[in-house]
């Protein structure tokens, strides 16, 4: 959406999954990514995981007064408001995610009238850390989660973790075509866009090499980087969070 915008990101593959560890730990890890983020001086900071989103965006707000962050609940609940026709939103998510209640809350503020059905899937991050995107054995597992999601007659589900999008194939044999599915990954574009041009912020349209830090990078987890980054130039480090990196590979 924003070739021409210098994109650095932080994957904190040593210390993963976060959605199965306390609100204090991801708080603590928060902060030390953010450290890490500012000393590039960014023109915002989005924070593209809901597990830290649902805990941890107003605790970093207040921690980092002088930065804006976008995290990827807001407009995901923007986007499920507007596809649903019945009122009725379901939600997976990490555990993390959905025993902050960020997204019910959330959401009954926007609209009170909405009801909001939760489920936690902590197995679903490990398959598409191991590249099990699809077959009989992941949509055994997504039913078993979901199908009291759809008992709930929902018509709306947000799918509450940035890992899910690469199920959605999977996802959506199983709840039909009937369900709306909402992907944050393109809510919260679509959100940066708008705000970068009405801010006249964006950088010039020159496409830029997106650098990429890592936290760990073993061979298995470089081919989960690829799911997420596929067809692109990308400049790949590996970083500890007391700012010292040593450079792998261009790819």
């Amino acid at each position: 959406m924003l070739p021409g915008e210098k994109l650095i990101y932080f994957g904190d593959t040593a210390r993963v999954p976060y959605g199965t560890k306390s609100p204090e730990v991801i708080r603590q890890y928060a902060i030390q990514i953010t450290q890490f983020l500012s000393s590039f001086d960014p023109k915002m900071i989005i924070i593209a995981c809901h597990s830290v989103s649902s805990i941890g965006k107003v605790f970093l707000e207040r921690k980092f007064p002088g930065y804006i962050f976008f995290d990827v609940i807001e407009p995901s609940i923007e986007d499920a408001l507007k596809s649903t026709h019945n009122k009725r939103i379901g939600v997976i998510g990490t555990p993390a995610t959905i025993l902050s209640g960020r997204y019910v809350s959330m959401i009954k503020t926007a609209d009170a009238s909405v009801r909001t059905y939760q489920k936690a899937c902590p197995l679903l991050v490990p398959f598409v850390e191991e590249g099990w995107l699809n077959g009989d054995i992941v949509e055994a597992v997504i039913k078993r989660y979901i199908q009291g999601l759809l008992s709930k007659d929902i018509d709306t589900l947000i799918l509450g973790c940035t890992h899910y999008p690469l199920l959605k194939k999977s996802i959506r044999r199983v709840v039909g075509d009937s369900v709306n599915l909402i992907d944050a990954s393109y809510a919260i574009g679509r959100k940066i866009v708008r705000f970068l041009r009405e801010n006249n912020l964006c950088n010039s349209p020159e496409e830029k090499v997106p650098l990429l830090y890592f936290s760990d990078l073993p061979s298995y987890k470089r081919r989960t980087m690829f799911f997420f980054w596929r067809n692109r130039n990308l400049i790949i480090k590996k970083v500890s969070l007391n700012g010292k990196h040593i450079c792998l590979n261009s790819l």
